[in-house]
């Protein structure tokens, strides 16, 4: 599987790391770039169209403020986009959240949370898995680690307790 990771600024950078960290961790190749849908939008298409070439599977496009991104790179693309709205605003990424889920019909865009670019990836990671089993199972395999963490901090909390 390959994925992109499109952001709009360097300043994106510490919060989109975690998207190319969880990719990294499951072996999905991706390219990441700083490409603007307002300052350089030629650089944005000429991009995509290079990734449709490698057979991308999913875009992970983080934006704040306005978060044009996602939805320029839908509008580039059929392949499943990711939009992370960003909290580098006074509304605290409300602004580019709300601009990202209200998408018009025909042209989705997948959202997570402010901020969610682990839970970007790892939706990236989910749809690779429906054609990959052994992403699926690396999938699998990082949920049940996941529950065993909670199990082992609860019976850590429980001693505690003296339960």
């Amino acid at each position: 599987m390959h994925a992109s990771v499109i952001m709009g600024s360097d300043s994106d950078l510490p919060v989109m790391r975690k998207a190319l960290d969880i990719l990294e961790e499951f072996g999905v190749s991706y390219d990441a770039v700083l490409a603007s849908a307002h300052r350089t939008p030629q650089k944005l298409a000429d991009f995509v169209e290079a990734e449709e070439k490698k057979n991308c599977a999913v875009y992970i496009a983080g934006a704040g403020m306005a978060a044009a991104l996602p939805g320029v790179v839908a509008s580039l693309t059929c392949r499943p986009v990711i939009g992370v709205p960003l909290a580098g605003s006074r509304l605290e990424g409300m602004d580019a959240l709300l601009s990202i889920v209200q998408m018009p019909s025909g042209m989705p865009v997948a959202t997570v949370a402010v901020d969610g670019a682990k839970n970007a990836a790892l939706l990236a990671v989910q749809i690779g898995a429906v054609s990959d089993p052994a992403l699926a199972e690396k999938y699998s395999a990082y949920r049940k680690e996941m529950a065993d963490q909670i199990d082992h901090k609860d019976k850590k909390l429980q001693k505690e307790l003296g339960r």
